[in-house]
């Protein structure tokens, strides 16, 4: 018979594991930086990120955070150049060279929607119809519609189709943190 006398040895077991452990941690932390250095590259090389030609693009995704960061801090943003998409809307009370460049905002899972937007004045306005999906550049001013309101000055328009995808914004979440004067 051929018996074997195993003697476990605690402290070397919790040297072992202790050496693992910070060698996995140093791993993770590496994975960490090398994604976080990785991420600011990309995009520098990009360019989405910052404002091209000193105009910044509003992306579907984050439409309704940039409309209510602007309308809450009109004075930050007045001279600010955007470019965004979206069917021109209008009201009764609105005069012949303003629309609302709208998009519809889902509230509820039901996909009830409300028209969300910003004022937009062009002196051509009238030549767009209503629903007509058209893609803006303009400058942020401050104006007054029933109240102090960011009203957009169209300095480009030109007609689009309708987008596929992307058509609906979501609600302003709180995760969005604007940077002075950046959208």
């Amino acid at each position: 018979m051929f018996v074997f006398n195993v003697k476990v040895n605690g402290s070397k077991i919790f040297k072992y594991f202790f050496i693992g452990v910070i060698i996995l941690l140093i791993i993770i932390l590496g994975i960490v930086m090398y994604k976080v250095f990785n991420g600011a590259n990309d995009c520098s090389k990009s360019n989405s990120c910052f404002p091209q030609n000193g105009i910044s693009k509003i992306a579907p995704t984050n439409y309704t955070n940039i409309l209510k960061t602007v309308h809450e801090n009109i004075d930050s943003y007045v001279g600010k150049k955007i470019c965004f998409t979206g069917y021109v809307y209008r009201v009764l009370d609105l005069q012949d060279n303003q629309f609302v460049l709208a998009r519809d905002m889902i509230i509820n899972s039901n996909s009830q929607t409300v028209v969300v937007g910003f004022l937009c004045e062009y002196d051509t306005a009238k030549d767009f119809s209503n629903n007509t999906w058209v893609e803006i550049t303009g400058e942020i001013t401050k104006g007054d519609y029933h109240g102090d309101m960011p009203i957009i000055r169209v300095t480009d328009i030109k007609s689009i189709d309708k987008p596929s995808q992307e058509e609906y914004v979501y609600p302003p979440d709180d995760s969005y943190i604007p940077t002075n004067g950046l959208l």
